[in-house]
């Protein structure tokens, strides 16, 4: 006899607070896009008026065509950064998936130090380190090209990733490797044809959460180490909307949905194959 769904063991006012909780929660998480989409739609004028108007009045999506006039290289920064974090999603799962490999299912001499480094390291902010990475920068010829942000961004995702998909592969059977072992299969092949199709959605939500924390974190890299405009990505494209006298919100918030779009739009398509992933992971017992 199966058991009842979960939604069915609560009480139908417990229903109601559990749904009152989340519908707060979404509130508070969707509202500043809300309101940022909202100002896209006002003119300047009425951004500042009193009193202040959640709703537009006669709101437009003239901002959106204004944008791309205001900062004529608006296009460039937004494949600046779409290009910038997939060469580093890339560069990162190819260097995890073999580390985490080896973490998860190997014992050797001073691996808990070496996981305790990487925590240590995720504990220092990118501005602690501009001086010398600026310097290791300088000595390597990179400055004001793709790699003086492709290189640090790389370097301060990698922990995280690795322990991200350590956590995963744990949970895979120590048993696939052993009859892969015993097979006679070398230790790559058994992470290329054994541990890889089963560990892949933990390497797309690793993907993810790379692609995600690369398109957020180009600003500090790209303001101290680039000064080249064909090289800047996206958030420092934003500052131009940020004249000496005012600043154009409507343009500028428009200019972040337009920017944040490829991001968004590559994340659906990652989120689909991880749901499929998990679907099709299911080990007869």
């Amino acid at each position: 006899m199966s058991s009842p769904a979960m939604i069915d063991r609560y009480r139908w006012w417990e229903i109601i607070l559990i749904y009152c909780g989340i519908a707060v929660f979404l509130f508070f998480v969707l509202a500043p896009f809300l309101e940022g989409f909202l100002v896209s739609l006002k003119p300047l004028s009425q951004l500042f008026s009193s009193p202040y108007r959640f709703w537009p009045e006669n709101g437009s999506f003239e901002a959106y065509r204004t944008m791309w006039i205001s900062v004529p290289g608006f296009a460039r920064y937004i494949f600046n950064s779409f290009f910038i974090s997939t060469v580093v999603t890339l560069i990162v799962l190819c260097l995890v998936i073999p580390a985490a490999y080896a973490f998860a299912k190997f014992e050797f001499r001073g691996m808990g130090i070496l996981l305790g480094a990487f925590l240590t390291v995720n504990m220092f902010s990118g501005a602690v380190l501009l001086i010398p990475l600026f310097r290791l920068m300088r000595s390597m010829g990179v400055l004001n090209t793709y790699l003086a942000m492709i290189v640090p961004g790389v370097a301060f995702l990698i922990p995280s990733a690795i322990w991200l998909l350590r956590t995963y592969m744990i949970r895979i059977p120590q048993e696939l490797n052993e009859a892969a072992y015993m097979d006679g299969a070398s230790h790559f092949y058994t992470l290329r044809r054994v541990i890889l199709p089963i560990a892949m959605p933990g390497i797309i939500v690793v993907a993810i959460t790379t692609f995600i924390g690369a398109y957020a974190q180009q600003f500090i890299f790209a303001l101290t180490f680039n000064s080249k405009t064909e090289y800047m990505p996206l958030p420092v494209g934003l500052f131009a909307y940020f004249g000496k006298q005012e600043v154009i919100w409507n343009e500028l918030m428009a200019a972040s949905f337009v920017g944040i779009a490829p991001a968004m739009v590559v994340i659906f398509f990652l989120q689909r194959y991880l749901v499929g992933g998990l679907t099709a992971g299911a080990v007869k017992q």
